[in-house]
């Protein structure tokens, strides 16, 4: 079995068991790990069937596991690439969400923020999901370029009404782009992951064995993806806003009006910073489903009552 869906199907933890574990994945010196590094902590594991993440006093496997869940697939056990490790999401959209909800005067200044945005969400979406069905290269070209393209366009719309009505009103300012960049964070992840639930993915028993592929697993894997980048990012773009209405009145803002953006940043990055490992948390790595849920030649092809799949992240 993939030591990663072991790790997962074995290790039954809490949401706050599931943070902490996420917190040490999101570590940045995991985008910096060699390819020697990970391929020896991956021997480890798969000549030890019975490590366990805890192995307290071995510090080779939790060095190990840690390596191992941050940086390979669990669905093909390829490398995934440092940009689009877990760990790459927090540095790389923070200020992407930042630039995106700054007040425009003119609409080109949205335009690169929100392409930049939506390329990374796009590709980070399509490279962490469920990789066991069959996908051609030019599908994942094609689809990517067409929701990148969508998203984009819906992002920038309320950008368009604003400018060209001179719309100033805290609902059209503030209110509307949040929740416009949280709903389309979640359509994001259905969107570019769209093929999951019309080819379906695997199921798989308690030992790792393949029992069908089904597209009713996929649909509810992307339905909890989708779910937690809902969260993830209408947190980071709310809750910087909130504070920013606020600071506005206060003299210090007064005083130093260009305090503003520091502090819109710096709260925008702290907040992402809690809300990754959250969002990670929300529902487990391999969900688990009930094999009366699935589809019927997956009900008579085992009699497991219940089934694994990779939700991705």
């Amino acid at each position: 079995m993939e030591p990663n869906v072991r790790f997962w199907i074995t290790e039954r933890q809490s949401f706050i068991q599931r943070f902490l574990q996420w917190t040490e994945l999101l570590d940045p010196t995991n985008l910096v790990i060699s390819i020697e590094k990970i391929e020896k902590s991956r021997q480890l594991l798969l000549t030890n069937e019975d490590a366990s993440r805890g192995d307290l006093e071995d510090k080779r496997i939790q060095e190990a596991w840690k390596r191992s869940l941050s940086t390979v697939h669990p669905d093909n056990s390829k490398l995934i690439p440092s940009p689009f490790r877990p760990a790459a999401l927090l540095p790389f959209t923070a200020p992407m969400v930042f630039l995106s909800m700054l007040p425009v005067k003119k609409l080109k200044s949205m335009i690169l923020p929100q392409v930049s945005f939506y390329t990374y969400s796009t590709i980070f979406n399509l490279v962490n999901g469920n990789a066991s069905y069959d996908r051609r290269p030019h599908e994942s070209v094609l689809l990517g370029a067409g929701v990148i393209a969508s998203s984009t366009f819906f992002g920038l719309l309320p950008r368009l009404l604003q400018v060209k009505f001179s719309l100033s009103t805290v609902l059209s300012r503030n209110v509307i782009p949040v929740l416009v960049l949280a709903q389309l964070s979640g359509m994001n992840v259905v969107a570019s992951r769209s093929l999951e639930p019309m080819r379906g993915i695997e199921v798989m028993d308690k030992e790792g064995n393949v029992i069908g592929y089904s597209r009713k697993a996929g649909a509810k894997a992307i339905k909890d993806t989708a779910t937690s980048r809902v969260v993830l990012f209408g947190s980071s773009a709310f809750i910087p806003e909130v504070f920013s209405y606020f600071f506005k009145r206060t003299q210090f803002f007064l005083q130093c009006p260009w305090s503003l953006w520091t502090l819109k940043l710096s709260c925008t990055i702290l907040v992402m910073g809690l809300m990754v490992p959250v969002s990670f948390s929300v529902f487990p790595q391999i969900g688990r489903i009930q094999c009366s849920e699935l589809e019927k030649e997956i009900q008579s092809a085992t009699e497991e009552t219940e089934l694994f799949y990779n939700r991705g992240v």
